[in-house]
């Protein structure tokens, strides 16, 4: 009996594998982007990996901890919390005065051109904060990690992973340029079909709507050219060779892209480019007590939930009352994640908090509808638990992210800056008493927990992957050793003209010959 037990130890240990604990470097970037890395990280030193995160002393969300498993190598920047804070709040600001439209898309880019300049020189302190440590680059050396995980909105992550000698991995929902992913990763836009990053468009577009897709595209890759390329000389500079962003962004092993098939259109990809969207959500836990009697008192109505993210916390007054009132003319009870001033026209049936378990209360059975400001990781946990839209977008991603989630039938998008309180109250009842929304947001749901693995597991898998095989060039496609005619078969189809109009030319000076000849030889015949 004493064997028999041994032997099914043994055999299950086996099977269980070794398991060797690498050293991870950490490139991290503010706001949601750290949560959604933070939880990558949780899960890495779970399986017993090293993990080292690098941390700007003037860092906003990103802060040390006391977690003996979590290593923060702190610098020194020239700048402070409220200096990111202004970059990001001018980044806000900038974005709700000239919201892109069809309309206002040129002043929308001239604006933005100017924010991230500021961020650029944000971006520039940071790089040269870490690259002229030489005490710190020397630390990391003797580290010995084995990968890099790098937010590519933050440059420079790649630089320390190639002064570094390491194998590197972004992790990202898109570029802030909105063409890194094709200029630098080599992905495939057709215009023709695959909305434009920003253009609020999906994938069935009209004869016009491809017009402004067209135009989006190439006012995109203007802003590309005018500022993002500007980091070519530093990049040049750092690495000690003539080289570009892109070409040094181009060398990422894999690109974990935090979004999947149930909420992307159709589009291609490469095969070193994995979806791991919604990777933080996680089933339901219960609400606090006091929220949890909030919650049932609203007996057979249901909850609304109501968050604008991390990013904004406060509206003005009179939008903070517009909402108000609307809110409080449904039969639901309301928990709105609000730090403002308490607006005058707020309901009995309304709630607010400076912080709510967002994820725990869409996944309570009573929750009817969630009101969000569009944020990747808020929808995500929606589509997790099923639970229908109401969707204010203000910036960046936002707008996009609620028309994907509008074209597949699971949100209803509205306008902040234009919206009635009679509007935003329509919106709400249709999103609650239209069964349509739950259907189709209940189908997206289906789809994202349908996956052969869980997305946490997925992109640990790959970051693993790439410490295991020290890289993952196999998936790497040729594209990126094409020079830029070279992808577009500029000089193949060069030659090809060349071809053809050397024959063109050589028939036509034979038939002019030939014409000729036979003019000489009919002019002889008549002189004869």
């Amino acid at each position: 009996m004493l064997n028999k037990i041994i032997l099914l130890l043994s055999l299950q240990i086996s099977l269980l594998g070794t398991t060797h604990g690498g050293n991870v470097l950490i490139w991290p970037m503010e706001g949601s982007h750290w949560l959604n890395i933070k939880i990558i990280i949780d899960e890495l030193i779970k399986r017993e990996h090293n993990v080292t995160v690098l941390v700007a002393s003037g860092a906003l969300f990103i802060t040390p901890t006391s977690e003996t498993s979590l290593t923060f190598e702190r610098y020194k920047v020239p700048f402070d919390s409220e200096r990111i804070q202004k970059v990001i709040t001018s980044f806000v600001l900038t974005w709700l005065e000239h919201r892109p439209s069809p309309s206002t898309i040129w002043t929308f880019y001239q604006e933005m051109a100017k924010v991230i300049k500021d961020f650029h020189m944000v971006s520039r302190a940071i790089c040269d904060s870490v690259l002229q440590n030489q005490k710190l680059m020397e630390k990391l050396n003797k580290s010995k990690f084995e990968v890099l995980v790098s937010d590519p909105v933050f440059p420079c992550g790649d630089i320390v992973a190639l002064k570094l000698g390491i194998p590197f991995i972004f992790s990202l929902r898109f570029s802030p340029a909105s063409t890194v992913e094709k200029h630098c990763g080599k992905v495939p836009y057709p215009p023709s079909y695959v909305p434009a990053i920003l253009s609020e468009l999906t994938d069935q577009m009209s004869f016009t709507e491809r017009i402004r897709n067209f135009i989006s595209y190439h006012l995109q890759d203007y802003i590309f050219d005018t500022l993002w390329k500007s980091w070519d000389s530093y990049y040049s500079k750092a690495l000690g060779k003539p080289t570009t962003l892109c070409e040094t962004m181009g060398k990422a092993e894999i690109w974990l892209i935090r979004t999947y098939w149930d909420f992307e259109f159709p589009r291609p990809y490469l095969p070193n480019f994995e979806f791991v969207g919604g990777l933080h959500c996680k089933p339901a836990k219960p609400l606090p007590k006091e929220m949890e009697e909030f919650v049932q008192s609203s007996g057979e109505h249901g909850v609304v939930v109501f968050s604008l993210g991390s990013m904004v916390t406060n509206l003005t007054e009179e939008k903070a009352n517009l909402i108000a009132s609307a809110l409080a003319q449904i039969p639901q009870k309301v928990l709105w994640r609000y730090k403002g001033i308490k607006p005058a026209t707020l309901g009995a049936n309304t709630q607010l908090y400076d912080w709510i378990p967002q994820n725990d209360l869409l996944g309570h059975p009573k929750t009817k509808a969630f009101i969000t400001h569009g944020g990747t990781n808020g929808i995500y946990e929606a589509i997790y638990h099923g639970v229908p839209m109401v969707g204010l977008p203000m910036f960046a991603d936002q707008p996009d992210n609620i028309i994907h989630m509008k074209a597949k039938g699971a949100a209803v998008d509205m306008n902040m800056n234009t919206m009635t309180s009679a509007d935003f109250l329509n919106a709400l009842r249709t999103v609650i008493n239209d069964p349509s929304y739950k259907e189709n947001v209940m189908r997206l749901s289906k789809i994202h927990h349908d996956q052969p693995l869980k997305p946490l597991d997925r992109a640990v898998f790959w970051i693993e992957f790439v410490m295991r095989h020290k890289g993952a060039k196999h998936l790497r496609p040729a594209a990126h050793d094409l020079t830029w005619y070279q992808y577009h078969s500029l000089d193949v189809i060069g030659f090809l003209l060349a071809c053809v109009a050397t024959v063109i030319f050589l028939v036509t000076k034979c038939c002019l010959f030939s014409f000729q000849k036979f003019r000489k030889a009919g002019k002889k015949k008549k002189r004869e």
